[in-house]
C-alpha cells in the first residue's frame, strides 16, 4: 500500500497526478476523472477512502489546464471531453501500467468516463461510477454555468477556486467557453452508450443545479450494459462533497460486487 505524487508524462507534457493504495499488478485501479472546474486538490480525501474501503488503487489526476498540470491550448475545441476519453485517457492507463480498473467521474469527468466506456479502447474497463453525468446539453446547465461566469467575475468564485488550479483565469475560461459556445448546445454523446456493456452506478443529487434527471434516464435507456440509480436528496452537483458517507457506502458496495463478479 502506498500513496505518492506521480509524474505522469503525455504529449510531452507533465500531468499532476497522485497514486494511493495498491500498485496496478496487485488490485484493479479506480481512475478519478474530475469536474469541469476540478483538479486533484478539490477531490480531497475521498479517492483514498474509496480505495481503502475497495481495496482498490486508486490514480487521482488533474487534466491539463487544470491543478498544477500543465496548461492547455485555448480555445479548447467543442470536441475537448472526446479527446479525452479515446486520447488522453487511454495514454495515461499504458504508462501507468494499468491492467483493470474502474472509472469514477464526476460531470464533466463521468462525460469522459461514458466517451471512453464506449470505445474500442476500454477492453479492461470492469465498470463505471459516475456522479452528475452529462450526455447532452440542457438550459439548466447553460444557465447555471451563465450564472457561475458572472460569480467568478464579480464575486469570489475566483479566489475560492484560485488555490486549486496554478491558471485559474485559464481553467475557468478554458472550460466556460466551451459550454457558453452556441455550436455547444448540439453537443451530445448517446451514440456512445449501447456500445458501453460494463456494469454502471450512477449518483444524482435531486438538487443538481447543473443538469435532470433526464440525463440519468438517458444513460439507464441507452446503455448496454447494467445500469443502477442512486438519487439522493439534500444533495447538489457534488455528491460525494454533499453527502460523502451515503455516496462513500454506495461506491464501495458497487466496487466490492464488480470485484466478485
Amino acid at each position: 500500500m502506498y500513496s505518492l505524487p506521480l509524474d505522469i508524462q503525455v504529449n510531452e507534457k507533465i500531468l499532476e497526478s497522485v497514486w494511493h493504495g495498491p500498485a496496478p499488478e496487485d488490485a484493479p485501479t479506480l481512475i478519478f476523472l474530475h469536474e469541469g472546474l476540478g483538479s486533484v486538490s478539490m477531490w480531497k480525501d475521498f479517492p483514498q477512502k474509496l480505495s481503502q474501503q475497495t481495496g482498490c488503487g486508486a490514480l487521482v489526476y488533474s487534466r491539463f489546464g487544470y491543478g498544477k498540470s500543465e496548461k492547455c491550448e485555448l480555445p479548447r475545441p467543442l470536441n475537448f471531453m472526446h479527446e479525452e476519453g479515446l486520447e488522453v485517457l487511454p495514454e495515461i492507463i499504458a504508462r501507468c501500467r494499468i491492467q483493470q480498473y474502474i472509472l469514477v467521474g464526476h460531470s464533466d469527468g463521468a462525460s469522459i468516463a461514458l466517451i471512453h466506456a464506449g470505445s474500442d479502447s476500454a477492453d479492461k474497463l470492469l465498470g463505471i461510477v459516475n456522479e452528475a453525468p452529462h450526455v447532452f446539453c440542457e438550459s439548466l446547465t447553460i444557465s447555471s454555468i451563465q450564472k457561475l461566469r458572472e460569480n467568478f467575475n464579480s464575486g469570489n468564485l475566483r479566489e475560492r477556486l484560485k488555490k486549486h488550479h496554478k491558471n485559474i483565469d485559464l481553467t475557468f475560461n478554458g472550460w466556460a467557453d466551451v459550454w457558453l459556445d452556441d455550436e455547444f448546445t448540439k453537443w451530445n454523446i448517446e451514440s456512445s452508450l449501447p456500445r458501453i456493456k460494463v456494469p454502471q452506478l450512477i449518483i444524482q443529487g435531486n438538487d443538481d443545479e447543473y443538469g435532470t434527471s433526464a440525463q440519468v434516464e438517458a444513460i439507464a435507456r441507452q446503455s448496454g450494459g447494467s445500469v443502477k440509480t442512486c438519487f439522493l436528496d439534500n444533495c447538489a452537483h457534488s455528491p460525494h462533497r454533499d453527502q460523502q458517507s451515503k455516496t462513500l457506502k454506495v461506491m464501495t458496495e458497487f466496487v466490492r460486487n464488480l470485484l466478485v463478479i
